[in-house]
């Protein structure tokens, strides 16, 4: 389903709509980390990967090498992340498991949402609910974004890290009255969910004094599987002009978010951000309306992994387990609904290292404690142990447990 906003917003001033173009900013370079002595073993569970990064273009243009996301293969088997060995971040890093971003594709996701705007009046609004990494939301407030909340939590966050108000969108359908007089007092945007809500928000602006600019939310019920933006947009401007015919001035359009990703690593052919707002951009012009979307994973999904070190191997008998230091405390979407997680290993396999289907489980004692189930990997070789290297085996027999008690007194 698609949803859009429409917004009434004659009382406060309009932002500016050259922040959304915001000037080309050159990525740091990538610095080198210094590696220790022995072999890692570990893993990466993305958070995920996502459709085209580099600068826009149709969704065909993915079938001619576009590359997805900064997290590589290289020729010798290692991971890295734009230019640097992941298991060499690993070795610099103070503790693990950790996140580790880059900077550079974040600010690449956004150009192609920056270009693909060019020629329209718009508010990129960041879901802060797809990565609420307050550093991640400094990088994407000095690049122009709005920011896209739902919770009073995020509401405070976003001006926290800085964000402009007038380019911040408060959705949810149970907002409080104490979130609501902070709405209210901040100037940012209300997404009216209800009757309920409105009354609540009418509340809040008496209680503050304040006009609360506020969006309407319609949901148009389009088939999700044929151009749902253009079907949502083209029911929008019907509403619009319904709405203006009855004297209401309309400033804004909001078609929200919704832009697929390749968790799987299938190299999907997936819209890019210039495939969507191609499908609108007639139409928004011809209503004189400031386009506002409200991009996620879209714009942060490829830009992180979360890396783990690997402490054993075991099996039960009936099924294989990966054990790494990473749980579901830091990463709750798989344990949470079940979401899935694309894992691999950071180092390359020890040649005839065996390939074997395994659950990547946590240590928190908890069945519910895992990454990803049912995946084929290959067995994890070595760990790096007190600066020793210690072998890990796929099972242990009899044998290897009793050798423990040879030459110990009967």
């Amino acid at each position: 389903m698609a949803a859009a906003n429409l917004l009434s917003r004659s009382l406060l001033p309009t932002p500016n709509p050259t922040q959304s173009s915001h000037p080309n900013r050159r990525s740091p370079a990538v610095v080198s980390f210094p590696r220790r002595h022995g072999r890692l073993s570990s893993v990466r569970a993305s958070v995920s990967t996502a459709s085209p990064s580099p600068p826009p273009q149709p969704a065909a243009a993915a079938a001619a090498g576009v590359p997805k996301h900064c997290f590589r293969r290289g020729a010798d088997g290692y991971l890295y992340c734009e230019g640097v060995r992941v298991e060499d971040a690993m070795a610099a890093a103070e503790r693990s498991p950790f996140y580790l971003y880059s900077k550079p594709q974040i600010l690449r996701n956004f150009a192609a949402y920056r270009d693909a705007l060019q020629g329209l009046r718009s508010i990129v609004g960041y879901a802060v609910k797809a990565n609420n990494n307050l550093p991640v939301l400094r990088v994407l407030r000095e690049l122009g974004c709005g920011a896209v909340l739902v919770s009073g939590n995020e509401l405070r966050l976003a001006l926290q890290a800085g964000f402009d108000p007038t380019r911040c969108i408060f959705n949810g359908n149970g907002k409080t009255f104490e979130d609501l007089k902070l709405a209210a007092e901040s100037g940012v945007f209300v997404n009216v969910d209800s009757e309920f809500d409105l009354e609540n928000i009418v509340r809040a602006a008496r209680a503050t004094g304040k006009k609360v600019p506020v969006l309407l939310r319609i949901n148009p019920d389009v088939d999700p599987q044929v151009d749902i933006f253009r079907d949502a947009a083209v029911l929008m401007v019907n509403y619009v002009d319904e709405i203006r015919a009855q004297g209401f001035k309309l400033e804004y359009l909001n078609i929200g978010g919704g832009l697929g990703i390749d968790y799987h690593h299938t190299d999907a052919v997936l819209p890019t951000p210039m495939d969507l707002i191609n499908t609108v951009r007639e139409l928004v012009l011809s209503t004189d309306l400031t386009l506002i979307i409200e991009p996620g994973r879209s714009l942060i999904a490829n830009t992180c992994c979360f890396v783990n070190r690997v402490t054993g191997v075991k099996s039960n008998g009936t099924k294989n387990f990966i054990v790494v230091d990473g749980s579901m405390a830091e990463l709750i979407r798989p344990s949470l609904y079940g979401a899935y997680q694309h894992i691999e290993l950071v180092s390359p396999p020890t040649p005839g290292a065996e390939v074997a289907t395994f659950d990547v489980v946590g240590p928190v004692c908890e069945s519910a404690d895992f990454l990803g189930k049912d995946r084929e990997l290959p067995t994890p070789d070595e760990v790096e142990e007190d600066g020793s290297i210690v072998k890990i085996r796929h099972e242990e027999k009899l044998d290897d447990y009793m050798k423990f008690f040879d030459g110990l007194p009967a």
